[in-house]
């Protein structure tokens, strides 16, 4: 049995068998993962299974770097595009607060940018990402550096492939107007989830920025791929952090434990149910995620939501999102009818991290559904 479970409290010290607990099934999935991120020598990674009301069981493994120290659940991880979950939620607050709306057009969120290219170009086409514009417009010149005001600029003049709402492209230079939003408010996307979302929710390890990771305590280093199952620590890159609300969160395994928890219910008074609700409704249609490397077998639909990817996983309602920038992989989900949640977080930029959502989900679903026969035949 690999035995790598941490009980999840106020100290991170406690193993907990899971086979005694029934879980096996969590077992067999923890040794799938040891055995393929060692084949391939992951750097290092973490990852957890998170049920309402109960305490979390975390993995973790490897090193922040190649002489670094041992990945603790307090080591920091960059989040890369999961840090679009926490913008949908931020935006949700503000629109439940009446100081935004869904439909709010984005050329009266900030006054440098006209948007006369795009009509009716709103709010919630940025968030759920259905602006209409190419896919990924100038994500190339994100990593070049270009200033935002730029790139925003230059999308201001980027002609649509269809009219906002009606297709799926996904963006990341658009989350730019959002930072100028609370800039132009006198305040930034940094100041508002901290005081929103990660300090209401105890996540004393989350930050925004580049500066945020490097002043952590543990933080794991970026590593790419330099040959088969050999990898360079390399710098972190300023170029995604430039536009946070699109990338730009840091959060260890214990911050994403409480996030998780947070959103299966555990704080209403934080991030209501009404909130959850409105960022995991199915918006514009996915069609190509039906078609990704092992997940294909399970997807009977997928849309996406507010910041959120709204899968039916074999009958189950799934929310996602995965996340990618130089040198990190992330992933987060939670079924919301079942109320459990999972992630992981790596410091390589190793595509194992899309299979093993999968194959989490499937294992967990057959276990769900093996124990939901047994108590409908009980007697």
């Amino acid at each position: 049995m690999f035995k790598s479970f941490l009980l999840i409290s106020l100290v991170f010290s406690n193993l907990v068998c899971s086979q005694a607990m029934g879980e096996e099934w969590l077992d067999d999935f923890a040794s799938r993962v040891k055995a393929k991120t060692a084949k391939q020598r992951v750097p290092g990674y973490l990852f957890a299974f998170i049920e309402e009301g109960k305490p979390a069981k975390m993995v973790v493994s490897g090193k922040t770097a190649n002489n670094g120290t041992a990945i603790s659940p307090q080591t920091v991880f960059r989040l890369a595009s999961v840090s679009k979950t926490f913008t949908s939620i931020l935006m949700a607050k503000m629109v439940d607060e009446n100081k935004l709306s869904w439909q709010t057009p984005v050329k009266k969120m900030t006054n440098e940018y006209s948007f006369d290219n795009s009509k009716n170009l709103q709010l919630s086409h940025i968030v759920g990402q259905s602006s209409g514009f190419s896919p990924n417009a100038y994500d190339n010149l994100i990593e070049a550096n270009y200033p935002v005001k730029r790139v925003l600029s230059m999308l201001t003049d980027l002609k649509p492939l269809c009219t906002p709402g009606e297709c799926y492209t996904y963006q990341n230079t658009l989350f730019g107007v959002i930072e100028e939003y609370f800039q132009e408010n006198n305040t930034s996307y940094g100041q508002q989830l901290e005081t929103e979302v990660l300090r209401p929710l105890n996540m004393k390890g989350a930050s925004v920025g580049r500066e945020g990771l490097q002043a952590s305590n543990s933080w794991a280093k970026p590593h790419v791929a330099i040959a088969k199952n050999k990898w360079r620590s390399v710098k972190v890159n300023e170029d995604y952090y430039r536009f946070s609300p699109a990338a730009g969160v840091n959060a260890s395994g214990a911050d994403m434990v409480k996030w998780v928890g947070a959103l299966l219910g555990e704080k209403p008074n934080v991030i209501g149910p009404q909130i959850i609700d409105q960022v995991t409704q199915p918006r514009v249609k996915t069609k190509r995620e039906m078609h990704r490397r092992l997940w294909q077998r399970y997807l009977k639909d997928a849309h996406y939501g507010l910041g959120w990817r709204v899968y039916d996983f074999d009958g189950h309602k799934l929310n996602y999102h995965g996340g990618w920038v130089k040198g990190y992989r992330a992933a987060v989900a939670f079924a919301p009818d079942q109320k459990v949640g999972y992630f992981m977080l790596m410091n390589a930029e190793s595509n194992l991290i899309n299979d093993f959502t999968a194959d989490f989900w499937a294992s967990y679903f057959e276990h769900y559904d093996a124990q939901q026969k047994l108590i409908s035949v009980a007697p």
